[in-house]
């Protein structure tokens, strides 16, 4: 009989793999030097021993290698009184690509002014509206998104949820604010789309398992609250909330009556205050809503959307996101787009129920795809053979554990975030041209926030007139720069 081996298995040593490069750019005439770190960080957990002494430590458990690209500027006279900005986007299932190239980082996708896109082949430029004249940059890839993979041995699937998402990204943040010693620097957490989900999880994750208080979020295109967006019986939410975004739409497509046409702003207040008042009551009704009422309602949603009153009447009042991109432009067998709906796109089949494709995410996939490619392997110097997972489906199903049979909901964290650090402040970015997450269901959610009136003066809501990336748009990039240098030169000192 072989006697049973007590030798431990060999254990693997995963590293970190970083490069650093030098560069420079001019902003407000001013040159200022910066480095950048390119690379994947092994993230850990504690091991613990099983048995008798259960619940004793047994060191590190490697578990992911956790892509990111850092900007700090050179020459700081006092690192602990510059800002530091961590920055992701959503999906799930998204790397920070958008983000980087498209508004925070010191370069950027060539575009054409509204966001169309040149021909290709594509190329980056300086970014003139760049964040890094006012804090340091990091952008993180959650695991499964760009470069970001779990070790061997470790599962995808155990990152693709909710909770355990927040926690990986959470306890990276934790672990880059130590390895580069910024813990008093003033910090902030800039997401988009479902990437605010995650920030407003983060504010509380952050300040209760590793008590990093924050002293700013910057959330581009927010939902907080998922009752907001689904389209689901008996959840008149949705309906309510994306209309003033139906009728932003359809004026950009000069689609409404002359009236209405002539101010957009004037449009939007006009079904903003139909949508929470008569419309919002038409709806509570159900069935029991007279059908004289039935008719002015229909009518007026006719008015404030640009289709037809008989196709009102037959969605029973109710229009769903897919089919307003789909109805709007039928006539013209065209398209509208969900990410940003001034963009138009054809389908073989013009009467379907859905588009085959989102025409705003095709103008923009190609370029940024194509321009981050070239851009860390040839000026950051980080060479991987792995595909950089711009937007993956790899994620789903996505898993929601601790939000099962109700809508995920995380408003309630961010205020009891704002309400234990009453230094905290919030700016939140809205896109008039965005049916993803409409302004509406996001004034929504605020209003229905829960703060103390004082504290609700940390809350700052920005308009512009583009879609959920509004910075792909040229004006509306210039304006949010200007925003987003004040929040954070203000919300740093607050």
């Amino acid at each position: 009989m072989s006697e049973k081996s007590t030798e431990k298995p060999e254990t693997i040593e995963y590293k970190d793999n970083l490069v650093e490069t030098k560069h420079s750019i001019v902003l407000d005439q001013r040159e200022l030097r910066y480095t950048v770190t390119a690379g994947t960080m092994i993230l850990k957990e504690e091991a613990e021993k099983k048995g008798e002494e259960e619940g004793a430590s047994e060191g590190e458990k490697a578990k992911a290698a956790v892509f990111f690209i850092a900007y700090t500027l050179d020459d700081v006279a006092d690192k602990a009184a510059r800002p530091l900005t961590f920055a992701f986007n959503g999906g799930p299932g998204s790397s920070s690509v958008w983000l980087h190239l498209g508004l925070l980082g010191p370069r950027r996708v060539l575009m054409q002014d509204d966001g169309s896109p040149l021909p290709p082949p594509y190329r980056l430029v300086d970014n003139p509206f760049s964040l890094l004249a006012e804090t340091d940059l990091v952008f993180i890839d959650p695991v499964s998104t760009g470069y970001s993979r779990p070790v061997p041995g470790e599962r995808a699937r155990e990152f693709h949820g909710f909770k355990k998402d927040i926690e990986s990204v959470g306890d990276f943040i934790r672990l880059y604010t130590t390895r580069y010693q910024r813990w008093t620097s003033p910090k902030f957490l800039a997401g988009e789309s479902y990437g605010t989900t995650r920030a407003a999880g983060l504010s509380g994750y952050l300040q209760d398992r590793h008590g990093m208080y924050l002293n700013g979020l910057i959330l581009i295109s927010a939902v907080l609250d998922f009752m907001t967006l689904e389209f689901d019986y008996n959840n008149e939410l949705p309906y309510i909330l994306f209309l003033p975004t139906y009728t932003a739409t359809a004026w950009y497509h000069h689609r409404l009556e002359p009236r209405l046409q002539k101010d957009l702003r004037a449009a939007v207040k006009e079904a903003t205050e139909f949508a929470s008042g008569e419309y919002a009551l038409a709806l509570l009704k159900g069935s029991a809503l007279p059908a004289r009422e039935r008719a002015r309602i229909a009518a007026r949603l006719a008015r404030l959307t640009g289709l037809s009153r008989e196709y009102i009447e037959r969605t029973n009042l109710r229009i769903q996101d897919h089919r307003f991109t789909k109805e709007l432009l039928r006539a013209e067998r065209q398209t509208v787009g969900r990410i940003d709906s001034r963009f138009k796109g054809q389908d073989r089949d013009a009467a379907g129920e859905r588009y085959e494709f989102d025409p705003s995410m095709a103008v923009i996939t190609g370029p940024y795809t194509a321009t981050f490619y070239d851009y860390v392997r040839g000026e950051l110097n980080f060479e991987s053979d792995l595909p950089y997972e711009i937007l993956t489906p790899r994620v789903w199903p996505w898993r929601f554990d601790d939000h099962e049979n109700r809508y995920l909901y995380v408003a309630e964290t961010l205020r009891h975030a704002i309400t234990t650090n009453p230094h905290l402040r919030v700016f939140v970015a809205n896109g008039y041209y965005d049916l993803a997450t409409p302004f509406l269901a996001t004034e929504y959610t605020f209003n229905h926030l829960g703060l103390d009136e004082k504290l609700a003066q940390n809350i700052r809501m920005a308009y512009y007139e583009a879609g959920h990336m509004m910075y792909i748009h040229l004006p509306s990039l210039e304006r949010l720069h200007a925003d987003l240098a004040e929040f954070i030169q203000s919300a740093a000192k607050a």
